[in-house]
């Protein structure tokens, strides 16, 4: 008999042969199904708003673009440990502490690894699902039954040992699946960048905090060498009081002075504990197990090139970020087109049957049944329009995110450059500053040492020195933690070449 199955007779018993087309098919039927036409859109990358230029960067024409020349590809800009670039042996040993410790960093990562884990999982739908049961039954047949047709049913008890293993396989002819796959890759890639994105600002922040816990430091040296003057001040107005010369009024002036800015010496000192407990838990360690020691920022700003703004689609990793999640929201368009249209499953099932353990090895008992299903919904009260429908506003929620992502980018570039250069302009006349109130100082106190002027004259002068020297340091400070926030607002050396392509996370 030819079919399907052909029967032939053989020692042990009944025995069943698939003819060799059948066995063909049935092999290459998974294949086929799972290469077959994919419903939906075909993501493409949407356009985002990019300027030719920054704008404040200077142009290369005039002075202040020195520090500014566009990058080019590879150059000579931050890269991976962007720390580096500020030559601080203790600011490098901190920022890979945070590395290594920071629990935020440590739980991104972990929410990176349970992605992946979610690819694996959607992927395992692609391939058939097999399960084997072990069945025991043992019951009795009631001896009264009777079927006109096939008479007496056999009465008594009975033992069956039952063990089938049934397959289920969900055809992907629309690429419903296959989608689910990527998109759930795609996800992880954002994930990923996340991590980076979450890295980066961290790393920033400790650098951030460094800066203006040395910053603090330099108040203090400088309101350490104010209060040694007002002392002198001090003893000055009392040797002229007992000389007849200054009244108690210039005693008491001097003191209040000295006292005021011994004062701000102490308070400087709640600042500072706060940046270092900071910079503690940044590291991933109690407070009480850090201790930065005291130093003055003397360095410098690096020079940072700002590069191209296309560049930095690719360098921030909150834009990759953005862009990979609009690209995995888009293949929930195709799943929801997918809907549409019907659905097969394929199911089987093969095992051994028998009253007997040891006739389970027979060929007799050998059991098995196959059949396609093909299901389609016929009316659904617009359910599946409603699903199409979201899958589009999600994705345009989507490509509004990452536009705005791209936008706030060009700002926090734009917003430090124009903070670098301006600062360094404040720097240039501040400096101008000091020096002059450094010269009335000389002038007042000749004056007064002299009898032609009051010590309210020289107080005056004292405080606009003092003003003026912590406003220098102020502007050093702000000028460091710029630089530091046009780093980041670059991306930090990163660049969107360095994530997991799609075959990587689909094959592990």
């Amino acid at each position: 008999m030819r079919g399907i199955f052909s029967r032939c007779k053989g020692r042990s018993g009944l025995k069943f042969r698939f003819s060799r087309n059948h066995i063909l098919l049935i092999l290459t039927a998974p294949v086929l199904l799972s290469t077959a036409c994919m419903v939906g859109p075909k993501y493409q990358r949407p356009t985002a708003p990019v300027p030719s230029a920054y704008k404040e960067q200077p142009p290369p024409s005039t002075p202040q673009a020195l520090n500014w020349n566009p990058a080019q590809p590879n150059d000579g800009g931050a890269r991976g440990k962007w720390w580096d670039i500020f030559n601080d042996p203790q600011l490098n040993a901190l920022e890979e502490q945070v590395n290594i410790s920071n629990q935020n960093i440590l739980a991104a990562e972990a929410q990176f690894r349970a992605a992946g884990d979610a690819v694996r999982i959607a992927r395992s739908v692609l391939f058939p699902t097999a399960t084997a049961n072990v069945i025991y039954t043992n019951s009795r047949t009631s001896s009264t039954l009777f079927n006109v047709t096939a008479g007496n049913l056999t009465s008594g008890q009975r033992t069956i040992y039952n063990l089938p293993v049934d397959i289920s396989y969900q055809a992907d002819i629309w690429g419903s699946i296959r989608r689910s796959v990527r998109g759930s890759a795609e996800s992880t890639q954002a994930t990923a960048a996340q991590l980076e994105n979450v890295r980066l600002a961290f790393q920033a922040a400790l650098a951030q905090d460094y800066f203006e816990l040395h910053g603090v430091d330099g108040e203090r040296g400088l309101l350490e060498q104010t209060v040694n003057s007002y002392q002198q001040y001090f003893h000055l107005t009392k040797d002229r009081q007992a000389s007849g010369v200054a009244s108690g009024g210039d005693v008491a002036q001097a003191e209040t002075q000295l006292k005021t800015a011994q004062a701000q010496l102490i308070d400087l000192g709640v600042a500072r504990a706060q940046f270092e407990h900071a910079i503690a838990i940044l590291t991933g360690k109690p407070p009480a197990d850090v201790t930065v020691p005291a130093q003055p920022i003397t360095s410098q700003p690096p020079e940072i090139p700002a590069g191209i703004p296309s560049d930095l689609l690719q360098r921030r990793p909150d834009i990759a970020a953005a862009e990979r999640q609009m690209a995995a929201v888009n293949e929930q368009i195709g799943i929801a087109k997918a809907a549409f249209f019907p659905s097969l499953l394929l199911t089987g099932s093969v095992g051994l049957e028998s009253g007997r353990i040891a006739d389970w090895f027979t060929w007799p008992s050998h059991i098995w049944s196959v059949g396609p299903q093909v299901a389609e919904t016929v009316f659904d009260a617009g359910r599946r329009h409603a699903q199409s429908d979201l899958a589009r506003a999600n994705f345009d929620i989507s490509v509004a995110d990452y536009r705005q992502t791209v936008l706030t980018a060009f700002q926090q570039v734009e917003d430090n450059l124009a903070a670098l250069r301006i600062l360094a302009d404040e720097t240039r006349a501040e400096d101008d500053a000091i020096k002059a109130a450094q010269e009335s100082l000389d002038v007042s106190t000749y004056q007064y040492k002299a009898g032609v002027a009051s010590y309210l004259q020289v107080i005056t002068t004292q405080t606009f020195v003092l003003q003026d020297e912590l406003t220098s340091v102020n502007i050093h400070t702000r000028r460091m933690a710029a630089s530091v926030l046009l780093i980041e607002a670059l991306g930090g050396g990163w660049n969107a070449s360095s994530l997991p392509t799609i075959q990587q996370l689909t094959r592990k």
